[in-house]
């Protein structure tokens, strides 16, 4: 009966793997990701935001994983006043840093 479970959860938990969990909140399309920190604005403050990375013993996409973490920061943006971020560091265990900051456009 084991071998059965694990048939059916295996294509499962590959499956969730892929999906997107996390949508864009209203106000966050118009935050805008930089690379580097930008010139000439306001520094607004540091985000840390987090995702599942895996789920049971199998690795999500770190693609899908990246862009969740940017989507939550982005999300988080408009809270603090700010219209522009940038990471501070790679992910890592599924979390990730980013400042935020006030850019004239």
């Amino acid at each position: 009966m084991r071998p059965f479970r694990i048939a059916l959860v295996v294509p499962f938990a590959l499956a969730a793997s892929a999906c997107t969990w996390v949508h864009m909140a209203p106000g966050a399309s118009a935050v805008k990701v930089v690379s580097a920190a930008p010139t000439g604005c306001e520094k607004r403050g540091e985000v840390e935001v987090s995702v599942k990375h895996n789920l049971a013993f199998i690795e999500r996409n770190a693609l899908k994983v990246r862009d969740e973490l940017e989507t939550l920061a982005r999300n988080e943006a408009p809270g603090l006043q700010a219209n522009t971020i940038h990471p501070l560091g790679e992910p890592s265990g599924g979390s990730q840093r980013f400042a935020a900051w006030r850019c004239g456009r």
